[in-house]
């Protein structure tokens, strides 16, 4: 969390089958203010309507990734106002965490409150090792309002999870891969880009349309209607066949739903 000021952008940009979506503080560091969030809501839309797309990647410039909420904006919240925050941030992180692509955080810095918990709405994290991660907010008498409650017992279980939410602790890089918060602990920030082309390549052989699906799976849990489903689009046909034929699939975008 951060009570600097700053006003932070949310940048959006293409290429080939990657989107970035890039914060960039205009002064200070990047933190979420009620226009950022709202900003952010409108380019993961963007983002999520385009078939061309297969990664998603969440990404800070300067010294931080994301410092956190914007403190002086949540001073003086009455509990309705809270409630309101909350819901809007709600929104946005679940838009983000049921995107139909692969999604990353690439985080050149710390990631505080609100940061850590868009980095855990996303697929996979990676991180430079120079860098903490955590949810302070106890120590400024709040709590996460944003799922981070929620998502970080599914990586790091309901005992590391309270050690953390309780203390408020920030924590090294490693110590964060070890226990599961993150996947990935890269040297410095100029090597976030080749260890992301990594993680394309590794993932590429998927079928866009049934990672779709697995995603799904994974949120809502119905596995059986989703699997159901992949025989209403073309790539179980095309995978089952390239199979038997032994030879490369050719997929079709995740549009067909």
């Amino acid at each position: 969390m951060a009570d600097e000021k700053s006003q932070t952008e949310v940048h959006l940009s293409k290429e080939g089958q990657v989107a970035t979506i890039r914060f960039v503080p205009a002064a200070g560091v990047n933190i979420f203010s009620s226009r950022v969030i709202g900003t952010l809501g409108t380019v993961v839309e963007k983002v999520a309507a385009d078939p061309r797309v297969r990664f998603v990647v969440f990404r800070g410039e300067g010294r931080v990734f994301l410092a956190g909420a914007d403190i002086s904006e949540m001073r003086h919240f009455t509990e309705d106002q809270g409630r309101a925050f909350a819901t809007n941030g709600h929104n946005v992180f679940n838009a983000i965490e049921a995107l139909p692509q692969i999604t990353f955080a690439a985080m050149n810095g710390h990631a505080m409150g609100g940061g850590c918990e868009l980095a855990m709405a996303c697929d996979f994290r990676l991180i430079v090792k120079d860098a903490r991660i955590g949810q302070p907010e106890t120590r400024l008498g709040l709590i996460p309002g944003w799922g981070g409650t929620q998502r970080i017992t599914r990586y790091v279980g309901l005992g590391q999870a309270r050690r953390l939410l309780f203390s408020g602790e920030a924590i090294p890089a490693e110590e964060a891969l070890r226990i599961g918060l993150v996947d990935e602990v890269v040297p410095s920030a100029a090597d976030l880009d080749a260890a992301l082309q990594r993680w394309f390549k590794m993932l590429a052989p998927g079928s866009p349309a049934a990672i779709t699906r697995v995603k799904r799976a994974l949120l809502q849990r119905d596995e059986i209607a989703e699997f159901g489903k992949c025989f209403s689009c073309s790539d179980a046909r095309e995978g089952t066949t390239a199979f038997l034929e032994k030879r490369q699939p050719s997929w079709a975008t995740w549009e067909a739903q």
